[in-house]
């Protein structure tokens, strides 16, 4: 069960306003470029997942190399994630974004230059920086720009971002493999990552939420500045409130550490899962006697199942409770998952089946993001995401390694995936013994 932390906020107050009244276009647009950016964060990070068979032909490298490569970059989201995503809570969401958009773009250019193994481990790494703190200010972003009735919903469309980008960048690198090498993919995944910073500029304000916490002489000024630019009426005064401080140590306080345990174990499990199967699906499929745009195919299928998911448990969560639906995907997932590893060499049952694993295994990635949003309040919500992705994808790095080993050693496709599965049933049990603190706040 879960508890509720109400904070009542004066109807002028520049929070009461967005969560009170029907949203916006500019609002809409900002949670759009939250889904674009998120997007960005999909492909890129599954970029070396869609080059990983050319990889491991060039370089004549085993499936031991290619999991420490996709673990290389998982890691430095770990790093990323509890370092650059407190600036977030500190400078900022909007000026901790294009910083990120920067590192990312920087890396993925240069992975298409890298001579060895090692050297894309540490380019990866380094992409990984920006990869896993931009998701602390997106996430936060979507639940602020949106009133409360869509709140849950905006994060759901902002997280739906991740398996459209492996959808879009799966097609892309198909058809990019059939002409070129896999140097190609990164190229395109830094192309469209600089695209993507205009729109940050034009479309993505400042958090009114963050501004409005953060106080200052000017801060009434500009939060009514950007009001008047999402269509909203003007605030009169900003209600002080009593805001926990912006700080990794106050996750752990007595208020919030059982819950932000909770949430990284489930999260950690989780993804351990998660990221096996969307980082070996390309090298299975091949393993099992198809070409690698085929197995690329395969991946675009699962992605359109997660962003299906995703969006499904948006628009159901208000009916049917966050906590439940996030149960069912997370067991059903599990499932899944290790169903997968016992697929035949037939690809429409591979397709079916990926797409079934992407359904569920995103849909309950999403309702774990929009758990972090409500949970947290506004001056540690950026902060609160960080580090529940930054611990938690610990197991992201873990599980595609942890394959890597067990396929090196020969234990096969079925038994990799039917241990690797086990990930997201603990997470589930987990969520399911777990007491929730929310903290209702009307941002």
């Amino acid at each position: 069960m879960a508890s509720t932390l109400n904070i009542a906020l004066p109807a002028d107050d520049p929070r009461a306003i967005l969560a009170a009244r029907p949203m916006r276009w500019p609002q809409c647009m900002a949670i759009a470029i939250c889904f674009l950016l998120s997007a960005l964060d999909g492909f890129d990070i599954l970029a070396v997942t869609f080059a990983a068979p050319g990889i491991a032909r060039q370089w004549d490298v085993g499936p031991g190399a290619i999991g420490l490569v996709v673990s290389a970059g998982l890691a430095g989201m770990v790093v990323g994630s509890l370092t650059l995503g407190q600036l977030a809570d500190r400078i900022g969401r909007r000026p901790q974004v294009l910083l990120c958009l920067a590192i990312m773009i920087l890396g993925m250019f240069a992975s298409a230059f890298a001579a060895n193994v090692t050297m894309l481990c540490l380019l990866r790494a380094f992409t990984g920086l920006g990869l896993g703190a931009v998701l602390a200010s997106i996430n936060a972003l979507s639940a602020e720009f949106a009133n409360r009735k869509r709140r849950d919903l905006a994060v759901s469309i902002m997280a739906a971002g991740y398996p459209v980008g492996g959808i879009v960048g799966g097609w892309a690198a198909a058809q990019l493999l059939k002409h070129h090498g896999w140097e190609s993919i990164f190229l395109f995944g830094a192309g469209a990552t600089a695209a993507i910073v205009p729109l940050v500029l034009l479309f993505l304000p400042e958090s009114i939420g963050w501004l409005a916490t953060r106080g200052g002489p000017d801060a009434l000024k500009r939060i009514n500045a950007i009001l008047g630019r999402l269509g909203q009426p003007h605030a009169a005064r900003i209600a002080a409130i009593d805001a926990p401080k912006a700080a990794m140590a106050t996750l752990f306080t007595d208020r919030y550490r059982a819950t932000t345990i909770a949430l990284i174990a489930m999260y950690g499990l989780h993804m351990m899962t998660f990221y096996y199967a969307l980082g070996w699906t390309p090298s299975l499929v091949v393993a099992l006697g198809f070409d690698p745009s085929q197995a690329t195919i395969v991946s675009v299928v699962m992605n359109m199942g997660g962003a299906t998911g995703g969006l499904v448990l948006g628009l159901l969560s208000p009916r049917l409770g966050l906590r439940p639906l996030v149960i069912t995907g997370l067991v059903g997932a599990t499932i899944a998952v290790a169903a997968f590893g016992g697929i035949p060499a037939d690809m429409l049952l591979l397709q079916g089946g990926a797409f079934l694993l992407g359904f569920l295994s995103n849909g309950a990635v999403v309702g774990l993001y929009a758990l972090i949003a409500n949970i947290y309040p506004t001056t540690l919500r950026a902060t609160g995401t960080g580090a529940v992705i930054g611990f938690g994808r610990c197991g992201a790095a873990l599980g595609p390694f942890l394959a890597g080993q067990l396929l090196a050693m020969g234990a096969g496709r079925g038994v990799t995936s039917l241990l690797l599965a086990l990930g997201s049933g603990l997470a589930a049990l987990v969520l399911i013994i777990a007491r929730l603190q929310v903290a209702d706040e009307e941002d």
